[in-house]
């Protein structure tokens, strides 16, 4: 896979950075063969837009992306505070999707939307939770409230996109939920490690069996 979409825009020093070790987040937990650097896929979005992969597949097979991600300025990035973490959280979905995508595009196998939307949200909690240091149970849950519980979305319920995030941000709270009983309970960081990968690799009906059964 090759970036050929024409020139990065503004420099976005701060947002690079975040991107990539949020990039190298994922691949060490996932075990994963680096495809592309995502810091060269990077673009400024417009103001007020959110992050956002765009994607196109050439005549010749080539996959083609870009990733927007907005400006985060001065914002505070401490996970451990009661700061907004949604400007964050933007930067690990649209590196989520771009890992994801692009590993699925290497090995040649198709990926959905949903399950997309369904592993951002699990990556979201995967790499805020690394942040903190000596995670329990406790430090789980209330991260896990905060990304799952006290949430809006842009997109009204009833509608294509509403229900995709609705659905995606559901499952992945029940997944995390279980991770905590399963294997944070008993400190069975290896054996949680595993699971994840595991879910990585699963296609999207085998996330969702997953998740509703959680």
């Amino acid at each position: 896979m090759r970036a050929r979409l024409a020139g990065n825009g503004v420099l976005l020093v701060r947002e690079r950075a975040v991107a990539a070790a949020v990039q190298r987040s994922l691949e060490r937990l996932y075990q994963l063969d680096r495809v592309a650097d995502v810091k060269a896929f990077v673009r400024p979005a417009a103001a007020g837009e959110r992050e956002a992969l765009l994607v196109r597949e050439s005549e010749d097979g080539t996959v083609e992306m870009a990733l927007r991600l907005p400006n985060l300025g001065k914002k505070d990035l401490d996970v451990g505070s009661d700061a907004d973490l949604d400007p964050l959280c933007q930067i690990i979905e649209g590196v989520s999707h771009f890992v994801y995508l692009a590993d699925r595009a290497e090995g040649g196998r198709e990926a959905t939307q949903l399950e997309m939307e369904l592993q951002a949200e699990v990556d979201k909690y995967v790499v805020l939770a690394a942040s903190l240091g000596a995670l329990d149970e406790r430090r789980s849950a209330r991260l896990r409230a905060r990304l799952y519980d006290a949430v809006s979305f842009e997109h009204a319920p009833g509608t294509e996109l509403g229900e995709r995030y609705r659905l995606a941000n559901d499952l992945a709270a029940r997944f995390v939920f279980r991770l905590e009983r399963q294997y944070l309970a008993s400190r069975r960081f290896g054996e949680m490690r595993g699971e994840l990968r595991r879910f990585y690799r699963m296609g999207q009906e085998e996330k969702l069996r997953l998740g509703r059964a959680a």
